[in-house]
């Protein structure tokens, strides 16, 4: 077992991903369970370097227990982990120097400050004081000022930064962000997003768990949906808003001709009739709304208004996940 180098930070894996799981699985054989519960049923799961990714489902699919085995709080039943190209059963001291994990719950020492809790765990971590990075650190996470008053001073949204901090003490590559905005305001969490995109464009690859469906489709470059301890679906977020295969065009027409009845060329598109028109609903894939605008003004229909409608993350995860 080799003795973990957590400044690898730019010593890419040659395949470009960051964590594969592969066929990762996690049973449990607790008293009291009249059968063993299925928390992971055979995983693989690929997560590039460099993105930030989604991970995504409701509460019991699973996400803890994967992050769990991650961290090395929680030991797999079968398949494979590899982080940042270092095998889980192989090297897990390597595969844990290779991610910071950013936990739901607040768990710092409030008689600590921010600079002092960052000291304290560089030490744990054995970095030589030359080599750290504390003061840098808190000025990426915006707690420069903060860096000498104690953590119980500090708003919600600082200890989250501070926590983000923590994290990043060992300069590891893959940064682990569960539910990182829970009960932060709107004005913090937008805070906290724009320190989630500068680390991600400093090459941190971060891989994000979250109920805020519309901070995942703000933020992710790959989504993965969970549910009942199956990826149910993994792609990149266009892809996935893509293949929803439906799109709304709403038009308006003058109120004259509301009262006639719509042309056989509309009526074969299946409108859907609203009170100052009619809806279209189609396959995004297959056409697009320039061309049923044409058919509409080939049939002498005139057009007041339009308007599009295309299913966002929170449709498709409620499709998915129902």
């Amino acid at each position: 077992m080799t003795k973990p180098s957590p400044r690898n930070f730019l010593n890419k894996p040659d395949d470009n991903i960051a964590i594969r799981l592969s066929g990762l699985s996690k049973t449990y054989k607790a008293q009291g369970l009249s059968t063993p519960k299925n928390a992971l049923k055979d995983i693989n799961l690929e997560i590039p370097t460099g993105c930030i990714f989604g991970l995504l489902g409701p509460n019991g699919a699973g996400k803890s227990t994967l992050i769990n085995i991650l961290a090395g709080t929680v030991i797999k039943s079968a398949g494979s982990v590899t982080v940042w190209g270092e095998n889980l059963d192989k090297n897990p001291r390597q595969c844990r120097a290779n991610i910071g994990i950013v936990p739901q719950e607040l768990n710092i020492d409030v008689f600590l400050t921010p600079y002092e809790a960052l000291e304290f765990t560089a030490g744990m971590y054995n970095i030589p004081r030359k080599e750290r990075l504390t003061k840098e650190i808190l000025e990426i996470v915006g707690l420069t000022e903060q860096s000498h008053a104690y953590a119980r001073t500090l708003s919600g949204g600082m200890k989250r930064r501070m926590l983000v901090a923590k994290a990043m003490v060992h300069s590891p590559p893959i940064l682990i962000l569960d539910e990182p905005t829970a009960g932060v305001d709107v004005a913090l969490r937008q805070k906290l997003w724009e320190n989630v995109r500068s680390l991600n464009d400093a090459g941190v690859t971060i891989v994000l768990t979250t109920h805020y469906l519309e901070e995942a489709e703000e933020l992710c470059d790959h989504v993965a949906i969970l549910n009942r301890g199956e990826v149910i679906v993994s792609k990149t977020k266009s892809d996935l808003l893509k293949s929803s295969g439906r799109k709304d065009l709403s038009v308006t027409i003058p109120q004259d001709q509301q009262q006639n009845p719509l042309p056989d060329s509309i009526k074969s598109l299946n409108p859907i009739a609203t009170p100052n028109g009619f809806t279209i609903r189609f396959n995004p894939e297959q056409t697009n709304s320039g061309e049923i605008l044409k058919e509409i003004s080939k049939a002498g229909v005139q057009i007041i208004d339009v308007s599009t409608y295309q299913p966002d993350l929170e449709d498709i995860f409620l499709d998915i996940t129902s």
